[in-house]
């Protein structure tokens, strides 16, 4: 079965910004928030206090991985140019994001930057409290916000565009189903992905219910299955097949149906958690999946969001201007 892990994370220089301060490694896939919080971030055997492409790939065809999709986050700090090298290097193997803070000075400096000149035409937009921007910033609003309009009037001109956004839990000031609703809306010739399927708790399956009732029927909304393991608090070998999980995939494939569902792991961090082996196969233990929906999940759909035929093209084809001023 082809798969594509549509939310991986390259880590080449760890520099975590969120509410907890920064991030700072300790080695052996360890580090330390400036609040005193260790973490374990990276598997044993994946790196010390980097995960980069060569050790992605060899992880990648361990487990018979096609694809993936590297978005950016917080939790590493943003890898938006070191991914793109990647993805450059790497064409068939990876599509590339990048991330930028809205209330930065130069915030469109950037984003016209990595749209314009660096051909990525994948936004990921962290404004999680837990995690992102509202662990660090006043309340906002992706569709009410003038600094974020401001970038989606930008991408607006690059129509195909993918804007993936992790906004956490329910329980956190940053959740805004509502939000992608409003922006899928407004801006029909962009694609919108929301991560972590907008946070699930299997024990309040209707609140759950209700952000997906939000979303059906809006063609250009997809939601990523990337971590719902660490969110439903099933970790370990012995939650193998993730029942939890699997009532929330249940209930997204009942009312978004399966060609919005998009497979991803989250790794590295989610794969301290759970083997990356059990997080590539849980699926394929789902008995109540049939074959063309769980192709749907596990490959085709973020090969039609991510990987555009156009924007692989522009991808490829850019280069970069600073680099070609020096020569390098």
């Amino acid at each position: 079965m082809k798969k594509i892990d549509a939310h991986l994370h390259l880590v080449r220089s760890l520099a975590g910004l969120n509410g907890q301060g920064r991030l700072t490694p300790l080695g052996n896939g360890r580090a330390i928030w400036d609040s005193g919080q260790v973490i374990k971030l990276i598997p044993d055997g994946w790196g010390d206090d980097q995960f980069l492409a060569e050790s992605a790939l060899k992880v990648m065809d361990e487990n018979g991985i096609d694809k993936a999709v590297l978005l950016q986050g917080s939790l590493n700090g943003y890898q938006n140019y070191y991914s793109w090298q990647v993805a450059k290097h790497y064409p068939h193997r990876f599509m590339t994001s990048f991330s930028v803070d809205p209330f930065m000075d130069h915030a469109m400096t950037i984003v016209k930057r990595y749209v314009g000149q660096l051909g990525v035409r994948v936004m990921k937009f962290e404004i999680s409290q837990g995690g992102g921007l509202h662990g660090y910033h006043q309340a906002f609003r992706l569709d009410l916000t003038p600094e974020c309009g401001q970038i989606f009037h930008y991408l607006s001109d690059f129509p195909g565009s993918v804007v993936v956004v992790d906004y956490g839990s329910s329980d956190q000031v940053s959740y805004q189903p509502e939000a992608i609703t409003n922006l899928a809306r407004t801006y029909s010739q962009l694609d919108f992905v929301v991560c972590h399927l907008s946070f699930p708790n299997c024990d309040h399956l209707d609140r759950l219910a209700n952000a997906f009732q939000q979303w059906k029927g809006l063609p250009n909304v997809y939601t990523d299955l990337s971590a719902i393991q660490d969110i439903e608090g099933e970790q370990g070998d012995e939650r193998f097949t993730f029942p939890r999980c699997q009532k929330d995939v249940k209930l997204a494939l009942q009312i978004l149906g399966s060609q919005h569902l998009i497979w991803g792991t989250d790794s590295p961090w989610s794969a301290t958690f759970n083997s990356y082996h059990h997080l590539t196969t849980w699926l394929q233990q789902c008995n109540w999946l049939t074959s063309d929906e769980l192709a749907d999940i596990m490959f085709k759909n973020a090969e039609r969001v991510y990987f555009k035929k156009k924007n692989v093209a522009v991808l490829t084809e850019a280069t970069d201007p600073v680099q070609n001023k020096f020569g390098d």
